[in-house]
């Protein structure tokens, strides 16, 4: 075999291995991004112009919650929140219409008390989306309950749907597990019923 054969044997192959490591190093990224961001991956790729824009979009997410300081709770403050939320779910029955605004109320406080920003909903939803993916659709879905409330155009079964909306993104930035814990409209309605 000739110097010149051997030297592009040797190429071929150092080109095919950089591109066994470039598609590998590709397929890492992007299943770091589908974990990351859950639900919410899906969503933007499908709104954005091509793949590889959203995850750009993502990574710079990504990068804009690297520079927040966000941060948890001391135990005093998850109690008074809990406490806060529970009054809320339990003023339900009587006026639902202003305990879904109370509860959109606290969920922004709590955000920004765990230091997300709070400028405006489409950046919350960034903000969010990095850490939060798996939730955003309940807070999106909320959100919208919310905006049809304040026209008056909720009903009171979307009201108790946007509660539980919102009780699952409050309780996963508090920290609680939403598996675990009791729904407080249900358990608000019984005692109600029950009286």
């Amino acid at each position: 075999m000739s110097t010149g054969t051997l030297i592009a044997v040797i190429v071929l192959i150092v080109a095919v291995l950089l591109l066994i490591a470039v598609g590998a190093w590709l397929v890492t990224r992007r299943r770091h991004l589908r974990e990351r961001f859950g639900p919410e991956y899906d969503r933007t790729v499908e709104s954005g112009d091509s793949r590889h824009a959203a995850e750009r979009e993502l990574r710079s997410r990504e990068q804009r919650h690297r520079d927040l300081d966000i941060r948890e709770l001391p135990p005093e403050a998850r109690d008074r929140y809990s406490t806060e939320w529970t009054g809320v779910q339990e003023r339900f029955v009587d006026d639902p219409s202003r305990c879904v605004d109370d509860a959109d109320r606290l969920v922004t406080r709590l955000m920004s008390d765990r230091g997300y920003p709070t400028e405006g909903y489409e950046q919350q939803l960034r903000d969010l989306s990095v850490e939060h993916g798996n939730t955003l659709e309940h807070y999106r879905a909320a959100h919208d309950v919310g905006l049809r409330n304040r026209e008056g155009r909720a009903t009171t079964e979307e009201l108790r749907g946007a509660m539980v909306h919102y009780r699952a993104l409050f309780q996963e930035l508090l920290g609680d597990d939403p598996r675990t814990s009791p729904d407080p409209a249900t358990d608000t309605r019984r005692r109600h019923d029950a009286a």
